[in-house]
């Protein structure tokens, strides 16, 4: 048996298309989705992701701004920034690109933005409002894997979801967004004693600790739904996620490739945020 591919980038283009045609419509209203998106530091990474973030907007019909700063900036100086871009009418969402340098304090910072303008969903009222299941920003990295589980029809009632990771940004809200749709939840981490136990139940596995080959054929049900969040280097310097995609696609019922499943995904969901946040403001 071979698994079925769930593509991020034919699902990112299809969810693109319709942000597109939102904020058209936004537009006729005299209405342009803005995002502003801080990058602090010279980290190579953080400056791609963001270039990328920048471009999704702008082809979309979103605007966007980006403010680079070096990593000198004090944490007063970003807090400030963060202000007036709250007080800013023509910016629904604000990104403030992770990792900050050392000297600054990236949960104050977090804290500082507007709930309203919260579209990575970081914000602990985002996090509360994800709790308690009340309207709020989803985090965009677990908000695409719920799309892509959707996206093939997946009904989550009654299944066994295991999730490896117990981070802010994916672990817990991919947690909390599986027990919404009335799936039996596990959180695996560093602590489970046996996650090949643990994974050998599971119906639907969601990779997420940055960990090459965290996840082998031998610990998949067959038939199980596999998305791999991970993103590594292997010993070719080529892009994998966490889980070994060769031996898993034996078993596997659906699994997402590394690169083309998750990562278009998050890219994809922090336009539907921002899109979101304007909405909210101009309700038709």
């Amino acid at each position: 048996m071979t698994a079925q591919l769930i593509d991020g980038n034919v699902l990112s283009k299809q969810l693109r298309a319709d942000v597109a045609a939102r904020a058209a419509a936004l537009l006729a209203r005299g209405i342009t989705p803005g995002l502003a998106v801080v990058l602090v530091g010279e980290n190579a990474a953080s400056q791609v992701y963001v270039r990328n973030k920048v471009k999704a907007c702008q082809d979309n019909g979103l605007h966007s701004v980006l403010e680079q700063y070096p990593a000198t900036l004090t944490e007063a100086e970003l807090l400030a920034r963060v202000d007036a871009l709250n007080r800013d009418p023509a910016i629904h969402g604000i990104l403030v690109q992770l990792p900050l340098p050392a000297h600054i304090d990236a949960q104050k910072v977090i804290e500082a933005i507007s709930p309203e303008k919260d579209v990575d969903g970081f914000h602990v009222a985002s996090a509360g409002a994800l709790m308690v299941g009340q309207p709020g920003f989803w985090p965009c990295t677990p908000y695409g894997c719920m799309k892509m589980l959707e996206s093939i029809g997946y009904d989550l009632k009654g299944k066994h979801a295991v999730v490896i990771g117990r981070s802010n940004i994916v672990g817990k809200p991919m947690a909390l967004m599986l027990l919404q749709k009335n799936a039996t939840v596990t959180i695996c981490h560093s602590g489970t004693k046996d996650l090949k136990a643990m994974t050998l139940q599971a119906d639907v596995i969601v990779a997420a600790v940055g960990k090459r080959n965290v996840l082998t054929a031998d610990m998949v049900k067959p038939g199980a739904v596999v998305i791999d969040v991970g993103m590594n280097r292997n010993d070719e310097g080529k892009l994998c996620g966490d889980v070994d995609f060769d031996g898993v696609n034996a078993v596997a019922g659906y699994i997402t490739p590394v690169p083309g499943g998750v990562g278009p995904m998050t890219i994809t969901m922090l336009l539907v945020n921002t899109l979101e946040a304007a909405e909210r403001l101009f309700p038709i």
